[in-house]
């Protein structure tokens, strides 16, 4: 059984960030957000560009659609936060064979609390925020965004890989 992590980050806006700029009540700014999708080690499956105020289960049909694309259909599960909670989000999710799964707070949290099997993508978006050019929202066009967060974590990998080599030798 394959599965996945789903969620979002929201980028504050700048001035070239225009017309795509929403507001995010949960986060109490102006910006872009991110939805994206990562494998059991935090690897980028899917990415999409909304503006903040897009809710995070809207964005599912085009996150699972992108993952099964990736993978050939082999994910089963999603594991994702309570922004993806309802029968709609379920919906979206099981007509591209995966089942969604909500990872819930069990006690009232006090600052930052690991949550099992969501800290994956947690992580992953700790890797793309130590690029500056990632630290705001400062593009135009939602697609070059996009291309920024797959370069980064292409720079990611590829440090992986450069280091691995070099240990061997």
């Amino acid at each position: 059984m394959t599965d996945a992590r789903l969620d979002g980050r929201t980028l504050k806006s700048t001035p070239e960030s225009g017309a795509r700029a929403g507001y995010d009540g949960a986060k109490k700014m102006k910006g872009s957000k991110v939805h994206a999708a990562v494998d059991t080690l935090g690897n980028l499956l899917a990415l999409t560009i909304t503006p903040a105020n897009e809710q995070e289960r809207s964005q599912v049909a085009e996150l699972a659609q992108q993952v099964q694309q990736v993978t050939g259909g082999t994910v089963e599960v999603a594991f994702a936060d309570q922004g993806y909670t309802g029968a709609a989000a379920a919906e979206q999710a099981q007509q591209a064979k995966i089942e969604l799964e909500i990872v819930k707070h069990h006690e009232a949290k006090r600052g930052f609390v690991l949550q099992p099997r969501r800290w994956v993508i947690e992580r992953t978006f700790g890797w793309l925020g130590r690029f500056r050019r990632l630290a705001r929202d400062y593009e135009r066009l939602a697609e070059t965004l996009a291309n920024w967060h797959w370069l980064a974590y292409t720079a990611l990998l590829s440090a992986k890989i450069g280091s691995k080599v070099h240990n061997r030798l």
